[in-house]
């Protein structure tokens, strides 16, 4: 949707990027609450600066970069960076095979122990690609950083995911 304000309906623009930003937002919180009033901040800010969208990147991207701004404001004012930490909570889900799906529960929460043992840059990188499906010309264009950066950035941040989760399989962490 490469196209100049003059021609964006804001009702469509809601519409398609509301659940790709907040999940955008939940990927940084995993607070549902916050990340809703944050997913609508953005949107106010969106429609208030619309006029300086020109078309340059994509509207995604864009909406990324609002919402990456109005998190930071609010962990600054409200100081709640603690929410940034992974809370260990597993959701209740039914399953027929209540053991697998405990299973998969705890494997993903260390998952995301492992992303958020990571650097700053790296977990962002990681997180927007796997939980916001971002492209990394679109994570490059977010963190103001080259393609190529996201890429190998991404790449290193994998290996040390990988390297972490097999050394809490070797002591018996897993």
């Amino acid at each position: 949707m490469q196209e100049s304000h003059e021609n964006v309906d804001l009702d469509t623009i809601y519409q398609e990027y509301a659940a790709f930003v907040y999940r955008f937002l939940y990927s940084h919180i995993h607070d549902a609450e916050w990340a809703q009033e944050l997913m609508q901040e953005t949107f106010l800010r969106a429609i208030n600066s619309i006029s300086r969208y020109d078309g340059s990147c994509k509207l995604s991207t864009w909406l990324c970069q609002i919402a990456k701004y109005v998190l930071y404001q609010d962990l600054r004012k409200k100081k709640r960076t603690e929410m940034l930490e992974l809370r260990e909570n597993l959701s209740d889900q039914t399953a027929l095979d209540g053991e697998a799906s405990v299973i998969r529960q705890e494997s993903k929460l260390e998952l995301y122990q492992a992303i958020h043992h990571l650097p700053e840059l790296e977990r962002e990188v990681v997180l927007y690609r796997i939980t916001a499906e971002l492209s990394f010309r679109e994570i490059g264009a977010i963190l103001g950083k080259s393609e190529n950066w996201s890429r190998t950035t991404f790449y290193r941040a994998k290996q040390k995911i990988k390297k972490e989760l097999i050394a809490h399989d070797e002591t018996g962490f897993l």
